[in-house]
């Protein structure tokens, strides 16, 4: 499974409550006429990430995909009929944006249960294998660890997502951001 991730945030000139509105519009959208190879998908207002380029709240999209292929499904069929009124609303909205690709190295994917994300890189001296055992309790407890593919994307190599709050195993230094769930919201 492959996760396409997209940080943005609104211009000044847009007020927040406006662009939490059509970003849910456009997610609603998405999840009722899905295109091929689509998954699901959750979005999150996240305060300032030090890869994005301002020191302001933005937010972070997950669109989770069976696959590559499905990426350029997803990125045709978002911007086209039946999505291509609400892509382009909220689009026009944005000041700007980045985006990465990550792929499930284990657990299960929370989608808009996470409450957190840490986002971290492979520790000196540490095999990917020795950093897999150090998180094995949490993601065999289904938290899901995310990896990025090719280096697409300005955020750090790995992303843990999280209901609570935890530390994560020394020596792995993590940024530990907070995420306020906006789509599928709070009640799923």
């Amino acid at each position: 499974m492959l996760a396409y991730v997209f940080w943005h945030w609104p211009r000044e000139t847009v007020p927040r409550d406006r662009y939490r509105d059509l970003l849910r519009d456009f997610h609603l959208s998405l999840g009722r006429r899905r295109p091929s190879g689509f998954l699901e998908s959750s979005a999150f207002e996240i305060p300032g990430a030090s890869w994005i380029p301002r020191s302001a709240s933005a937010f972070e999209d997950w669109y989770l995909l069976e696959g590559s292929a499905a990426l350029d499904l997803l990125d045709r069929g978002a911007v086209e009929a039946p999505h291509q009124a609400a892509h382009d609303t909220v689009a026009a909205a944005a000041a700007g944006g980045a985006g990465g690709l990550y792929r499930l190295r284990a657990g299960r994917p929370l989608g808009g249960e996470a409450r957190f994300a840490m986002w971290f890189g492979k520790p000196d001296g540490v095999s990917y294998r020795e950093l897999y055992a150090l998180l094995e309790p949490r993601t065999s407890a289904g938290e899901p660890l995310w990896g990025r593919q090719m280096v697409l994307g300005p955020a750090p190599e790995f992303c843990l997502h999280a209901r609570t709050e935890t530390p994560l195993p020394a020596p792995i230094a993590a940024a530990t951001i907070p995420l306020n769930p906006l789509f599928p919201g709070a009640s799923r």
